[in-house]
C-alpha cells in the first residue's frame, strides 16, 4: 500500500509541475491563439489529474486528511468551472452539471468552516479563508445561472477569473510544499498577488 501511495504522490507532484509550466505559458500567450488554447488544455488536464490523485491519497489508510481533501475540491472547482465557462458562449447552455459543481463547492465550503469548529472548538483559519472564497464564487455562479443572457456576456470574465484561481491553487501548493514563506503565510501570499492580477484583468475587460 505504501508503495502505491508513493507512486500517487509522484504522479500528483509531476502533474502539478506540468500544470505550473503550462498554466504560465497560457497566461503569457496571446488570448485566443492556438498556443493559449493548447497550453490551457494541458493545464486543465494536469490540474485535474494532480488534484484527483491528491484527494485519493487523502482518503487512504494512515494518510487520511480531510484538510487536503477539501482543499483538493476547492482547487478542482476553479479549474472545472473555468473550463466549463467556455460553454457559456452558447445561447442556451446546459447548466445542470455546472449547478451541481457549484452546489458541491458551496456545501464543501460550509463543511470546511463548521467541521473544525465541531471537532476542535476552533476555526481553522486556512480552511475558513478558502471556504469563504469558495462560497462567494459558488453563490455568484448559482446567481448567474439564473440569467443566461448575462452569463453569455460574462463568460470570458468567468473563464479568466476561474482559471487564474486554479493557477493560484497550483502556485500555493508549490509555495507551501517548498516552504518559501514562514508559518502559514505561504497559503495566502500567492492568493493576494493572484487576486490583484485578476482584478487588473477584469477592470481591463470592463473598459473594453
Amino acid at each position: 500500500m505504501e508503495v502505491t501511495i508513493q507512486i500517487l504522490i509522484y504522479i500528483h507532484a509531476g502533474f502539478g509541475g506540468i500544470a505550473l509550466l503550462s498554466g504560465l505559458l497560457s497566461l503569457i500567450a496571446k488570448k485566443g491563439k492556438e498556443i493559449h488554447k493548447k497550453s490551457g488544455l494541458i493545464f486543465f488536464y494536469s490540474m485535474m489529474l494532480s488534484g484527483i490523485t491528491a484527494m485519493i491519497v487523502a482518503i487512504l489508510p494512515e494518510h487520511e486528511s480531510s484538510f487536503l481533501f477539501s482543499v483538493g475540491i476547492f482547487s478542482l472547482y476553479f479549474v472545472l468551472t473555468g473550463n466549463r465557462a467556455l460553454n457559456f458562449k452558447q445561447k442556451t447552455p446546459d447548466l445542470r452539471i455546472d449547478k451541481w459543481i457549484s452546489r458541491i463547492m458551496l456545501l464543501t465550503g460550509i463543511l470546511m468552516i463548521s467541521i473544525p469548529i465541531i471537532l476542535t472548538k476552533n476555526i481553522n483559519i486556512i480552511l475558513a479563508v478558502f471556504a469563504i472564497i469558495g462560497i462567494i464564487f459558488s453563490v455568484k455562479d448559482l446567481t448567474s445561472f439564473k440569467n443566461p443572457e448575462k452569463l453569455r456576456k460574462e463568460w470570458l470574465k468567468m473563464h479568466l477569473s476561474k482559471m487564474l484561481g486554479g493557477y493560484i491553487s497550483a502556485t500555493t501548493a508549490f509555495v507551501v510544499v517548498n516552504k518559501f514563506f514562514p508559518s502559514f503565510y505561504g497559503w495566502f501570499i500567492p492568493g493576494i498577488i493572484g487576486g490583484l492580477i485578476i482584478t487588473y484583468w477584469i477592470r481591463k475587460m470592463n473598459k473594453k
